[in-house]
């Protein structure tokens, strides 16, 4: 028995000193590799050309639209459709004005001026006068019941008054007399920046409004305007 057991005991003690590690320094099949040992330590290597210190750097070439350009371009492309609308409207008064001329064959304002139909001159015969027209279209450049604009109408009326009047609103504003919009009387001229008409009281205004519309009373609609009386 005894024999037997350390027989065992032999035998179990022979992995225990087949896997006890070799001394320092003398395992060189399990030894640390030099690149292990580089990779352990971070150390790391570069080689650089040297004619990499001769390499200058410059920016990449492009060019960008600036927001300076962009707006300039934006306001060409809006004159440019402003002035293709101007012509178009121009195109259209003027074809607008041949009809216009081929359609009326009455009195114009040079007849009444040189035989006035109503010889006395009131404020309420002018407005009353005015009414007649309602409905007339509204032609640009037009001063007769073929058609009429602002001035145009007021011009027409007038005259038959007896009382000549600049086609411009601006002009006739400037023919008469500015009084308070208290004062105003159905008669008197309204006028405005670029537009006028004959006042129809009760702050209404009888006038040729614009293309599109015809001769017709409704609320002043602005406050930038004031009263001229013709005929004093």
């Amino acid at each position: 028995m005894m024999t037997l057991a350390g027989g065992l005991v032999a035998t179990m003690a022979i992995p225990a000193y087949a896997f006890a590690p070799s001394a320092p320094g003398t395992d060189t099949a399990h030894g640390t590799t030099a690149s292990t040992a580089l990779t352990r330590a971070g150390a790391q290597s570069l080689t650089v050309a040297d004619q990499a210190s001769t390499v200058s750097v410059a920016r990449d070439g492009f060019t960008a639209t600036t927001p300076e350009e962009i707006a300039a371009a934006k306001a060409a492309a809006a004159a440019a459709a402003a002035a293709a609308a101007a012509e178009a409207r121009r195109v259209a008064a003027a074809a607008s004005m041949t009809t216009y001329a081929s359609a009326y064959s009455g009195p114009s304002v040079s007849d009444f001026l040189a035989n006035p139909s109503y010889p006395t001159f009131s404020l309420a015969s002018v407005y009353n006068v005015g009414l007649q027209y309602q409905g007339v279209p509204y032609v640009y450049g037009g001063s007769t019941p073929a058609g009429f604009d602002c001035s145009g109408f007021v011009m027409y009326v007038y005259a038959q008054f007896g009382i000549s009047l600049p086609h411009s609103s601006a002009g006739q504003g400037a023919a008469g007399t500015r009084i308070s919009v208290a004062d105003a009387q159905p008669g008197d001229l309204v006028i405005m920046d670029g537009h006028d008409g004959i006042y129809a009281g009760n702050g209404n205004i009888l006038h040729a409004p614009y293309e599109g519309a015809a001769v017709r009373v409704q609320p002043i609609w602005t406050s930038s305007y004031y009263i001229v009386r013709l005929g004093i």
